[in-house]
Parts: structure tokens; sequence; C-alpha cells
């Protein structure tokens, strides 16, 4: 036998190689198919399959998206934008150190800072990197295809009309929960509810399938306010002029529909961008429309009066002697611009004469005007749900002092707040009904209640109507299309040693049209200069410039009237208050 012949082997020696080899490649792949895929009822293979999945299986969450703020008309004021947020799994990103200063770049960090986030998360699986991104910002950094950096869809809230609906539509925080506002009041509502889907990552920890969805996203569910966004321009424009030119610390303004009770506007000086809060003061935050509560001063002397009326007390035509111009009420004197001698009703009111609302709070019993106030909605909470809203101050004493009667007459010993003052003058405009305010658009609107008489309230819109005109304090709140009605209020604020004489709150409060109302409206001025500072030099004229245009917008005709066909009285001293 030759050489060659020797080392030719047989082939059946070759198949059955071949043959080994094949039965081991598949039993290899079964045994991994069995480990990583089939279902065992070993404990051990049960174990390991776990453990497979355990580092390649991940539940993500999906965000929800925020329900729309909108305003009655459908305006948005509050939307929802898709963002990206950036973040990376420490304990794979620490194990690529030559790519840190790569990252540290794209995010807009130093080197030293990217350091120090991951000694601090070290031993965690997850931390932010960059949150509420632009997608295409965030694909920049997700393109360099850095270890353990991987994004996640968000939203951002955004609110278009800025400062002018800040007060009253609130903001979200970082994770889109509500923080202020009727974000905060509606959380539950706007907030919907977020999923879960199933996904499959390599080891870098990028999603390579998504496998299953496990719960779909409940996007939330929207909400229309109650205010006209044209109007609530109006009032904001009108509101921060007035609070600049007076040099003032601060204001509100509410516009009210008389016939529903919802609130057309509302809103405060000074304000702030919840699109940019980083220098957000808490001073700025407050609603203060809502929050805040102040002494209404002469604003509420035509309630008074008509609680007086509907006692029985006295009479639209009774005459009270206000000579010699001032009054001593236990120790305390009380005293009018000048001596205005005998008034009636109406002419205290046009006048808001301090002396002839002491003489006739003392001639009656004291809870009746207190009664009247309450009737009104005065020292009750306003029930529109906004967080921090204010309930007043309505006191009641067993044993009523005469110091103590006088003030509650012209508007000192209480407090309130604007809405609930527009809400007081709302049931004088609809001569008598009462309604909730709203800050939500009503689509059903609840049936008003009636609190006072019809013929009562009519005299009282007459006494008001007479107040802004040439012979009243607020004159500079009449307007030449439409009939209005309302009253001036100036008071003294309290600091630590008492009522200051340097520092006053000036306000109107008032409807129109006179004759058949559409709106009221309350103008408060924080501390106006002490050149200027009564209510019908400082908060009457931007009555007058916001009614006007308010009522334009909403189409209501004009009313041209002559202020002849109103009572005329001899002035007698300068109707400021």
């Amino acid at each position: 036998m030759s050489r060659a012949q020797k080392l030719t082997l047989p082939r059946w020696r070759v198949y059955l190689v071949a043959l080994v080899v094949l039965a081991l490649c598949l039993a290899l792949l079964w045994r991994v198919t069995s480990l990583q895929v089939l279902p065992h009822t070993d404990r051990g293979f049960q174990f390991l399959q776990n453990q497979g999945q355990a580092r390649t299986l991940r539940t993500e969450p999906i965000s929800a998206y925020r329900g729309v703020i909108t305003d009655r008309n459908g305006e948005p004021l509050a939307v929802s934008t898709p963002v990206e947020s950036l973040w990376a799994d420490p304990q794979v990103l620490i194990q690529a150190p030559h790519r840190w200063a790569e990252l540290a770049e794209a995010l807009g960090w130093d080197k030293a800072r990217l350091e120090s986030r991951l000694a601090r998360f070290a031993s965690r699986e997850f931390m932010y990197l960059r949150r509420h991104l632009p997608p295409h910002q965030a694909e920049q950094v997700l393109a360099l295809n850095i270890p353990g950096v991987s994004s996640q869809r968000e939203y951002r809230r955004f609110y278009p009309a800025g400062e002018v609906t800040a007060h009253l539509v609130g903001f979200t925080d970082i994770d889109d929960r509500g923080q202020e506002g009727m974000e905060l009041a509606y959380d539950a509502w706007l907030s919907g509810e977020s999923g879960a889907k199933q996904v499959l990552k390599d080891l870098r920890g990028n999603t390579v399938k998504e496998l299953q969805l496990i719960r779909a996203a409940r996007p939330g569910r929207s909400l229309a306010l109650s205010i006209d966004l044209r109007l609530q321009y109006l009032a904001h424009s009108e509101l921060k002029a007035a609070v600049r030119s007076h040099g003032a610390i601060g204001g509100s303004l509410v516009i009210m529909d008389v016939h529903t009770g919802e609130v057309l506007a509302m809103t405060n000086q000074p304000a702030y961008n919840p699109n940019d809060r980083n220098r957000v003061s808490a001073t700025g935050l407050r609603n203060r429309a809502l929050t805040d509560l102040f002494e209404p001063g002469s604003t509420v002397k035509p309630l008074a009066v008509m609680a007086a009326m509907e006692a029985g007390e006295f009479r639209s035509d009774s005459v009270i002697d206000t000579s010699p111009g001032h009054v001593y009420v236990g120790g305390h004197m009380l005293l009018d611009p000048a001596n205005y001698g005998a008034l009636d009703l109406p002419m205290i009111i046009a006048k808001s004469s301090q002396v002839g609302m002491t003489k006739l709070a003392l001639a009656m019993e004291p809870n009746i005007i207190r009664s009247m106030y309450g009737r009104l909605g005065l020292g009750q909470s306003p029930g529109t749900g906004f967080p921090g809203e204010g309930v007043g101050l309505l006191p009641s004493y067993s044993r009523w002092h005469p110091i103590q009667q006088a003030n509650f007459a012209f508007g000192y010993g209480l407090n309130l707040s604007s809405l609930q003052l527009a809400q007081a003058y709302g049931v004088l405009a609809t001569r008598g009904l009462k309604r909730p305010p709203s800050l939500l658009r009503l689509t059903d609107v609840p049936e008003p209640e009636r609190v006072v008489d019809e013929a009562l309230s009519e005299s009282i819109v007459d006494m008001l109507r007479l107040a802004v005109s040439p012979n009243g304090t607020g004159h500079r709140a009449n307007l030449p299309s439409y009939p209005v009605a309302g009253k001036t209020g100036t008071v003294r604020k309290v600091g630590a040693n008492g009522y200051m004489d340097n520092k006053h709150l000036a306000s109107f409060a008032g409807f129109a049209p006179a004759d058949n109302p559409r709106i009221v409206a309350v103008v408060v001025i924080d501390e106006p200069s002490e050149t200027f500072y009564f209510g019908g030099q400082v908060a009457a004229p931007v009555f007058a410039r916001v009614a006007e245009r308010a009522l334009r917008l909403l189409q209501v005709p004009p009313e041209t009237e002559s202020l002849q066909n109103l009572v005329e009285q001899p002035r007698r001293g300068r109707p400021l208050s």
C-alpha cells in the first residue's frame, strides 16, 4: 500500500465527524432556546430565564397629555407641547469615561459638572440629564450614541396669553403637576392617566424593540374658563397703566356677567410671566382679586342704606342734618370734607357723607346692617373652588359699641375681596337677585336667589346713578354712551400703629348700563400716590375706560343719555371720597 493511500480517511469517518459537530450545534441552540425563550418548570432554568429578561426587558411610562385650558370662546390659555427629556443609566455611563467630555459639551455643561452628577447617582440606574428639550436638540445628543444615554417623551406647559391670564390660570411644575390657580384647583381633571409599555433594550440601554402596550395613556380633559380673553386683555392693560401712573404698589380688577355670575375678566398687578418664572416674587403670584381682603370703605354705604330702608327706619326722601360737618362718636371725630347741611339719602350716597351715614347707623339696631351684608355674600366663601380664595370677615358682637356701628355703616371693621364686592353689586344690578360667581363657563345657569325686594333695590340703583353724576364723588366713572351706577371708596390702610394717614386703598364698584345692566365691575388700586388717592380720582376713571370698551366688545347698543335727567343738586364742597 502506497503512502497516499495510507493518509486517505474513509468517507464514513468524515460524515461521522460532521454529524457530531452538527449535533453539538443543535444541542447548544436548544439549550439557549430552552433557557431564554421556552417556559420551563425547572427552578434553575426559570431563574436563568428571569435573569435574562431582567437585563433586557423594561417597562417605560407613557406620559399623558394634559388637558387644554381655554377661555369661554375656545381661545387657548394653557396648552401642552411635546418635549424630550434626556436621562442616563449611571452604571452604564460610568463605564465609558472616554465619552464624558463629548456628552458634557453636547449638554452645554463642563466635564466637572457631569462627573459630579455621576458620582452622586453612581449607585442608581436612572438620572436626568436635561429636562424638556425641543426634540431636535435631544436628537443631536442621542445621535452621539453614548452608552447609557436615552430619552423619554414628556410634555411642557405653555401659556399663550402670558401674564395677562397668569393669576387665574396658574402654572404647573416641571413634572406637569398644577402648582397655582386653576391648574392646581383642577389638577385631577386636567392631568389624565399615564400609560405604560414593555420594551426590549440592549446592554447600552438603547431600545431595540417595543414589545407590547401594557396600559394606554388617557389624556386629560379640557377646561373652559368663564373669562373672555378680549376683555381680559382690556382689563389687564388698563389696570397696569393705572397702577403705574399713580405709583401704586398693586391693584385688582374684576368684570362679572350680571345675568350669569360668570367672571368675564379678572386681573391683578403686579403680574408675572408663567412661561418664564425665574424672577417671580411671592407678591406677584397672588391673585389679589380672590385672595386679598380689604376694608371696602364707602362702597358699602349703599348696602347699609338699603338695610335701613328695608327695616322701615328710613325712606328715600328722609333727611339727615349733617351740620356742622362732623360728629363725635365714643371720643372719635368723624367728619365730612365740608358742611353739607341737610341731605336726603340719595345725596348722602352721592356726597359719601360720613356724618350722614353715622347718624343713620346709630338710629338703628346694629345687626340690621350686618344681616344685609351677609345676605349679599359678604363674610361667606364665594365658592369658586380657587385655591386660597378669601372668605372675609363680617364680625358679630354681643354688644355693639357706637363707634363699631358707625364704622360698619361706612365700610370699616369688616373686610372682603374684590370678587365678593362684585357679587354684592351684582345683586343691585339684577334688582335683588343673588347669583354665585363662577370662574368656569356655564352651560346651565343656576336659578338665582332673591335676597332683596325689587322695588327697594331699584331705589338704591337710582342713588348710585346720582353718585356718578356731576354732583357725586364718582362723576369720573360716567360714560357718554351708557348710563352708569356705582360708588367710590377710599380707606386708610392699617399699619403697626393703627390706621395710617399716608397709605390708602382706592376703589370703585358699579355696573352698566344702569337701566338694563350687562356687566358689574370692581376696581381696586392699592396705595396710590399721596397726591391723588381718592377712589373718585384713581379707580373711577379706570372703570369708565374698561366699562365702555367692554360693552362695545359685548355688542351692547349705546344708550346715549343726557345727565340733565338726573336729579340736580347744588354742589356743596368737593366730593372726592
